[in-house]
């Protein structure tokens, strides 16, 4: 029997171009072109321009949109709990699917999970799991509150309540064994990568039931080397991103004030990014004071944001990718990206990003945090195009669309 597979996000790509919609997307799309399956559908969370009613609209054929919100962060509850005895559960019995593959529960809440179940115990569900959330509150970073943005590594109640005192190390074992107990109704996890597998066997995943399968990408030729003028070099280097705290566009531009004026001139950065409008006023206070002297010098370019269907052509007048993230990440878009395009990457050398980048292979890390280092990287690596040749040599081109689908079907298969 063919499978009826229903694709659940947080957000729409038409609105939102976070790494997990675009790969949810990405996938429902793949499953609607593969002959094993029967129909696809795409449920996204809607804008919150009109508000958490409850309702679910068509967007366009097998795509619709669900005004939902979350009532309780702390739970990870629902706003419209009516909704889901009503417009979601229509939904659901109106489908049919064997199959809901969903890949978020933010601004939805967990409780679809057992509604789906209770619906009708016969689907499946599976979840691509894309960041930390249900271990930490603080939005899924694995971040203690407050200054130095200090890394954790495994959950910790009484830690949890030092970050929230609010909350009693009594609430966040409720907090999780509430998370758990919908979580033990999906029948497999996928992980995108091997770091957060780990992260989320050590919180309570039976290692068995989850699985790495890398986010696919564009199927498109490598892009050709950069043209370089006569006694040029490969000095230019980019960001591509959110522009937030957590991403290390700070670190980013303290590593170019890190280097001397006359060293800057040898190397340019551009910056591809977003949302920083949408950050707390220090921070952005922060950014643009760094951001200016760089600009004016010319040694810093300050792009904007960009459409995906824009990326690979500014990444053709780039050579290096830098992802400079001060925490943990998971499998970062951008890193199969910029494989994609053959470009190699200067990465912070912890979690997924150290992972996902082999140092010394097809990029190289720098200590996360540590400006002074990632100065002296740039600095080394704009003057040295062997490496970069050589790096580029060592990048496996990653899972396109359809081949992510069918690892995907066989995983479901298996379960």
């Amino acid at each position: 029997m063919k499978n009826r597979i229903l694709v659940i996000s947080h957000g729409h790509p038409d609105f939102s171009l976070g790494g997990a919609e675009i790969a949810a997307y990405n996938l429902f799309n793949a499953y609607q072109q593969h002959p094993d399956v029967e129909d696809s559908w795409f449920l996204a969370r809607a804008d919150r321009g009109r508000g958490a009613t409850g309702q679910i609209r068509k967007r366009r054929e097998n795509e619709y949109l669900w005004e939902q919100g979350i009532g309780d962060w702390h739970l990870l509850k629902a706003e419209q709990q009516q909704s889901l005895t009503t417009w979601f559960t229509d939904l659901i019995q109106a489908l049919k699917p064997t199959i809901v593959h969903m890949h978020h529960y933010a601004h939805m809440g967990v409780e679809f999970i057992r509604v789906i179940k209770q619906i009708d115990p016969e689907i499946r569900i599976f979840f691509t799991i894309h960041e930390y959330m249900a271990i930490c509150k603080h939005n899924g970073q694995m971040v203690k509150t407050g200054e130095g943005h200090k890394l954790c590594s495994s959950e910790s109640y009484d830690e949890c309540h030092q970050c929230y005192p609010q909350h009693t190390a009594e609430d966040f074992w409720l907090r999780k064994h509430f998370i758990k107990s919908h979580f033990d109704l999906i029948e497999g996890f996928i992980s995108p990568s091997e770091f957060l597998r780990q992260r989320y066997i050590q919180w309570g995943i039976d290692e068995s039931k989850i699985i790495v399968i890398e986010n696919g990408q564009q199927d498109i030729e490598t892009l050709p080397p950069r043209e370089l003028a006569d006694g040029e070099t490969r000095n230019r280097f980019a960001y591509f991103g959110q522009v937030n705290p957590y991403k290390g566009i700070d670190v980013l531009l303290q590593a170019l004030l890190s280097l001397k004026k006359k060293q800057r001139k040898k190397l340019v950065v551009e910056v591809h990014g977003a949302n920083l409008e949408q950050q707390t006023g220090e921070f952005q206070e922060k950014v643009k004071e760094m951001a200016s002297k760089l600009i004016e010098e010319g040694c810093l370019r300050w792009v904007g944001p960009y459409r995906p269907d824009e990326q690979m052509k500014r990444m053709q007048s780039i050579d290096w990718v830098i992802v400079p993230s001060i925490w943990w990440e998971n499998s970062p878009m951008v890193i199969q990206e910029a494989f994609v395009a053959g470009r190699p990457l200067i990465v912070s050398d912890i979690g997924g990003m150290a992972e996902k980048v082999r140092d010394g292979v097809d990029g190289v890390h720098f200590s996360a945090g540590n400006p002074v280092d990632l100065g002296i990287k740039l600095l080394n690596l704009s003057g040295n195009s062997e490496v970069w040749d050589e790096l580029r040599e060592g990048i496996s081109k990653p899972l396109n669309y359809m081949e992510c689908s069918i690892e995907h079907l066989r995983y479901f298969d298996r379960c």
